[in-house]
């Protein structure tokens, strides 16, 4: 984002001719300062201008040639793309009113990934002026982390992983994509049983006690009688949002408001207590009762209403050749032959090893890390009873018509038997649904992967079969 059309050309022709992967890659808009296409300078018609709207619109699609945007105002509004990893800010941003400083730090705060806990980042360069309000958002949560630029500095460039384009056709992958299989049933929420949720003994009530914060000595104790709501009906409609909220429900609020009243009254603690009390409500806002409401609440409802129909239907296919490039964190990678990707990036040092030992395969054609951007990921149910989605880490092509899912391990994870269980289905399911190739799977995990030490893909196929 830059302050002048001038400007805005040399540094589009500064990133093509320093960056190989930029080059024909960067789209450049000129804008006026209400930010209307400028085109006295450009030279361009309507219709041109139109065109280039609708690709710094598309620019997040597949078929897009761009990567890059420079702009005079392109970032001030009505510019909706997720897929944004690294800002330069070079306006002076001088306003008193941070409005513009504001708007192009939004367009890069919103999440690649809407509905995955994925740990995403977003690279800030620009003036001091731009960098001193990125400063100010750390009142409201953010995490920054500083890097110096400059001549002395030692370079920080993020990792691209992309397809090599001029790789072989047949490193390419393609899998089938399925349609949910785990589910909720929502009518069943009625049937919340609520003397099966964690009590708590009237010994477990909180009062406030008072020291002296030089001495810490014993001053006084007394029950909480100020600061907190009075109704209990604000504190109830808290939890029945909150647990509403966080398992993605529609509806309900009635059902689960009436549940929590009844629970919190009746059950929560030994012996029936007024929702009135201040020092119940103070109880309440202890993290362990907290916990214990919606967890138990959460329990429950995962029982009643997840379910898995047995089933599932194809609804499409992924090509790996179709991903888009995208930033890695990760700095660990090694440069693979047997994989359409130009990089294959490890979570974990055993990733980066099992790719290794993929490469020195012959039994194999090709195969890839399962990138949150190639989209392949099964539905399933976790071990405290929520609806998740699992990435498997590995997809091998070891002939034209046999394609493997290979889950990786350093160490056994609580939700690892789940999610074996669940990949064994899918691949149940997938040779069940077409004919023209099969789909098997396997778990490595890392120590027996060292002691093993498999001398072919075949072997390990053999070997390491513990969720069959």
């Amino acid at each position: 984002m830059t302050d002048d059309t001038k400007n805005c050309d040399e540094v589009t022709k500064y990133l093509e001719e320093t960056y190989p992967e930029l080059k024909d890659a960067v789209l450049t808009i000129h804008t006026k300062n209400n930010g209307e296409f400028y085109s006295a300078t450009t030279g361009k018609k309507k219709e041109e201008l139109e065109k280039l709207r609708e690709q710094a619109n598309e620019i997040d699609k597949n078929h897009s040639p761009y990567k890059a945007i420079v702009s005079v105002l392109m970032l001030k509004e009505g510019w909706d793309v997720r897929n944004v990893t690294t800002i330069v800010g070079l306006r002076s941003y001088s306003s008193k009113s941070n409005i513009l400083p504001e708007q192009t730090l939004g367009r890069g705060l919103r999440r690649m990934y809407r509905d995955e806990d994925v740990e995403e980042m977003i690279s800030l360069v620009g003036t001091d002026a731009f960098l001193d309000f990125v400063e100010s958002i750390k009142v409201e949560g953010v995490e920054l982390e500083r890097r110096s630029m400059g001549e002395k500095s030692s370079p920080n460039t993020p990792v691209i992983v992309e397809v090599d384009k001029d790789k072989s056709e047949k490193l390419d992958i393609c899998l089938p994509v399925s349609t949910p299989r785990i589910y909720r049933e929502y009518k069943n929420l009625s049937d919340i049983d609520i003397s099966k949720i964690i009590k708590f003994s009237e010994e477990e009530l909180k009062e406030l006690i008072f020291k002296d914060v030089t001495t810490e000595e014993y001053s006084h104790t007394t029950i909480f009688r100020d600061f907190m709501p009075d109704d209990y009906r604000s504190v109830v409609g808290f939890f029945a949002n909150t647990i509403k909220k966080t398992m993605r429900l529609v509806g309900g609020y009635d059902i689960l408001y009436q549940k929590l009243k009844e629970f919190i009254s009746e059950e929560l603690f030994e012996a029936k207590v007024e929702l009135a009390d201040k020092n119940i409500l103070r109880n309440l806002s202890e993290l362990p009762v907290r916990k214990a409401i919606t967890d138990g609440f959460k329990k429950q409802i995962n029982e009643l209403t997840v379910c898995d129909k047995g089933e599932t239907k194809i609804s499409g296919e992924i090509k790996l050749r179709d991903c888009k490039p995208f930033v890695s964190r990760k700095k660990k990678y090694i440069v693979p032959n047997k994989s359409i990707f130009g990089r294959i990036v490890g979570d974990s040092d055993l990733e980066l090893d099992f790719a290794a030992f993929l490469e020195k395969c012959d039994d194999i054609i090709s195969y890839a890390k399962n990138y949150f951007a190639i989209g392949f990921k099964l539905d399933y149910q976790t071990s405290n009873g929520d609806i998740s989605n699992y990435y498997p880490d590995f997809i091998v092509k070891k002939t034209k018509l046999e394609i493997y899912i290979v889950e990786t391990k350093g160490r056994e994870e609580i939700e690892v038997p789940e999610k074996m269980k669940r990949l064994k289905n899918w691949c149940e399911d997938m040779n069940k649904l077409q004919k023209e190739k099969t789909f098997d799977y396997g778990f490595v995990d890392e120590e027996s992967f060292k002691t093993e030490n498999p001398r072919s893909f075949e072997e390990l196929a053999k070997g390491f079969n513990k969720y069959k």
